[in-house]
């Protein structure tokens, strides 16, 4: 059970999996309101950069699930580095079937809504380890705009226009579920540079140490489509955001 080792090459360089940047991170720690002694669980935690860095600036403790143990290595590597291995636990699992063992204060899907098939699912999950007056946090794409059609919507890694909501369409799912939103914190064009681009990089580079490779013509064929695709689709149509939510 792992990711595809495209992935981890795709990412290799990030240490957030998902186009907000360590600033925007800390800022969401900061809004939210962490405190030490808080407990939280962080599925698909990827790299663990979020229990890690609010561990030791939060003192916070905390699980996180993934199924990618590439991560999950530089995760443990992490909270090491960071002297908070004793406060965060990180677990190599299913996401979309864990559930914490103990209610937590605050229950994450940064995202990686897929593991609920949507948003609807990833709450009902989310809320199966939540503390009564616990706080939940989704991350999801949105669209800024309207979307032209079924190939547009593929150039933004989008299977479909109807896969995901617009900003306002977004909240009001929030509001039918039941839940409060109380805070967000959005990515910029520019955190979304940062995570896209750095993805090309890392894929030029590993095509320049690996031409043989067995992914070489597929990654090949990826830098040769995917910039284009971005500047033109994905970055004036593709938004995302961290929206923090409470039960009503």
């Amino acid at each position: 059970m792992d990711l595809p080792r495209s992935y981890s090459i795709r990412e290799h360089s990030h240490r957030v999996l998902n186009p907000i940047d360590s600033a925007k991170l800390a800022l969401l720690g900061e809004v939210i309101g962490l405190r030490a002694g808080m407990s939280v669980l962080d599925l698909c935690c990827g790299k663990g950069e979020l229990l890690a860095t609010w561990a030791r600036d939060h003192g916070i403790g905390g699980v996180g699930v993934d199924i990618s143990t590439v991560s999950l290595a530089v995760a443990r590597d992490r909270v090491a580095e960071f002297g908070v291995a004793d406060r965060v636990t990180f677990v190599h699992g299913d996401a979309s079937t864990h559930v914490s063992a103990e209610p937590v204060d605050v229950a994450c899907c940064i995202g990686a809504t897929w593991i609920g098939d949507g948003v609807d699912g990833t709450v009902e999950l989310l809320r199966r380890s939540l503390k009564p007056g616990g706080m939940m946090l989704i991350g999801e794409p949105f669209w800024r705009g309207e979307v032209p059609g079924a190939e547009i919507a593929k150039a933004c890694h989008a299977s479909s226009p109807d896969e995901f909501d617009t900003l306002p369409a977004l909240v009001e799912r929030f509001t039918r579920l039941g839940l409060d939103l109380v805070e967000m914190v959005l990515a910029s064009e520019d955190s979304w540079d940062r995570y896209r681009a750095a993805q090309w990089l890392n894929v030029r580079r590993f095509l320049d140490a690996n031409p043989d490779d067995e992914l070489a013509p597929a990654f090949r064929e990826e830098l040769d489509r995917a910039p284009l695709e971005y500047v033109r689709y994905g970055r004036p149509l593709l938004g995302w955001g961290v929206f923090a939510l409470m039960e009503r």
